[in-house]
């Protein structure tokens, strides 16, 4: 079996070589897979015969659909009459879905004689270099983040207003909505059609046909690639090059230490505050100190924020089998199960990973530190199963730390708090609350109430230093009502 695949070229009959115009004279019929193309007419006018696949984008509506049907019909024709000759339009080897089907099928030969595709046309009419940078995307499958705004970008596909829109909504989720974009219809013949546009009126072009790109001019304002990652890396780059800042160039890992605990915290006030705003800028805050990391790694030698990407992709992926693999999970817990087995098998025969408390930083804040401890022992069992128990234990642990207290034996009473305080972390546990949020709230609401009694002393002209202790109780109970 053979299918002989000619293109037509992107324009008139006299851009069509001469070889290939020889081919489809002496062709008997020519299956195409639209008529839909401007030399089909004048081919017609010379006598080339054809049969094309128009009724199936009429009756299916996925385009995969359609050339998987087309491609079973050229297959069905070839095996009955040995070699068929199918035409396509512009060059055969670009975005032609249905020559990329045929060439994967190992029982027919495909031979494929290229017409002119409709690429060099779309550089001559915008006069544009694709040295410089390009991308050739399909409309009906593209998505904003593989786009390169830096490029000239050409995105074929789109031939009415639906698909236009569709377009349209993906580009505007990388480009302002008044970003001026180019329509090109029909180029290098003589019906070619450029029109600029502001990207929200793109799909209200009314020449938009199977013969229509859009092109995408490269960005040249550097503030609308604020958004992109390659900018802050660039960023974050320059203030720890050769021309950088003073501060960013000798900061290490040691150094920024501190910075990235301050971070996190004024990010957790961030989130109770319920600011969406205040809770981007400080997450943007919390970005920075691990891109300073990575530059750090990267100009030291040993890693970079790639390797730091594709550790944790590879870890989210490892870890989550009941997303990306067969494992199954009903429930959080489940979920949480997994992942701690899971955890241990990547360790296993690593001596820092002896023990299920292990990976747990030592550096953690009391409280959430005994909360991390118990919940891991509480997965494999060791925990109890109602809260009498803990209420009974923290009536001892009470007992212990007032005997300690009234023995005068600091030491022991110190001991003996903790132990109470890890008692009250399992209570806390047991009942779904975050002690850390929990002691964080009481803190956020003893400061107002302070701050309550400072202003109103203040407002009088007097100071808490002169005040009597029932003075003070009386304005705090003052502001526990407002």
């Amino acid at each position: 079996m053979n299918i002989h695949i000619i293109g037509l070229g992107a324009g008139d009959l006299e851009q069509l070589s001469l070889g290939m115009y020889k081919r489809l004279k002496e062709a008997k019929l020519v299956r195409i897979r639209t008529l839909d193309h401007p030399l089909v007419k004048s081919l017609q006018e010379e006598g080339v015969a054809f049969e094309s696949y128009d009724h199936l984008y009429e009756s299916t509506d996925e385009f995969s659909d359609v050339y998987t049907q087309i491609v079973d019909a050229l297959m069905d024709a070839a095996k009955e009459e040995g070699t068929v000759t199918y035409a396509v339009p512009g060059h055969p080897m670009v975005a032609e879905s249905t020559v990329q089907k045929l060439l994967a099928h190992d029982d027919v030969t495909v031979t494929i004689e290229g017409g002119q595709s409709f690429l060099d046309p779309m550089f001559t009419a915008l006069h544009i270099d694709p040295i410089d940078g390009f991308q050739l995307v399909d409309g009906t499958a593209m998505l904003a983040d593989d786009l390169v705004l830096t490029q000239h970008v050409i995105i074929g596909q789109v031939y009415d207003a639906m698909s236009a829109s569709v377009v349209k909504l993906a580009l505007m989720e990388r480009l302002p909505d008044d970003y001026v974009v180019m329509v090109v219809t029909a180029a290098g013949t003589k019906q070619e059609s450029i029109v600029s546009v502001p990207l929200f009126e793109l799909d209200r072009v009314t020449t938009l046909s199977n013969l229509t790109a859009v092109y995408v001019p490269p960005v040249q304002d550097a503030r609308l690639l604020y958004r992109e990652f390659r900018t802050l890396r660039e960023v974050i780059k320059t203030l720890r090059g050769p021309n950088g800042c003073p501060w960013d160039k000798k900061q290490t890992h040691e150094s920024l230490k501190r910075y990235a605990v301050e971070e996190v915290y004024e990010l957790l006030e961030a989130i109770d505050s319920g600011d969406d705003d205040h809770i981007v800028e400080e997450l943007g805050d919390v970005l920075l100190q691990v891109m300073l990391h990575a530059q750090i790694g990267e100009d030291d030698g040993y890693y970079t924020v790639e390797d730091i990407i594709e550790e944790l992709v590879q870890k989210m992926i490892r870890r989550h089998p009941h997303v990306f693999g067969d494992a199954a999970a009903e429930d959080a817990e489940e979920v949480l199960a997994n992942w701690e087995q899971i955890k241990m098998q990547e360790k296993e025969g690593e001596a820092a990973r002896e023990s299920r408390l292990d990976g747990i930083p030592k550096d953690l804040p009391g409280l959430l530190k005994a909360y991390k401890l118990q919940k891991k022992a509480a997965r494999v069992g060791f925990d109890w199963d109602d809260a009498a128990p803990m209420w009974m234990k923290l009536q001892e642990e009470l007992s212990e730390w007032l005997h300690e207290l009234k023995m005068g034996n600091r030491d022991k009473a110190v001991s003996e708090l903790g132990d109470v305080l890890f008692v009250l972390v399992n209570l806390a546990r047991f009942y779904e609350i975050e002690p850390e949020e929990a002691i964080q709230r009481t803190n956020t609401k003893f400061a107002t109430r302070f701050r309550y009694i400072e202003a109103e002393l203040h407002k009088q002209g007097l100071t808490m230093e002169d005040q009597s202790l029932d003075v003070l109780d009386e304005l705090w109970e003052k502001s526990k009502r407002t």
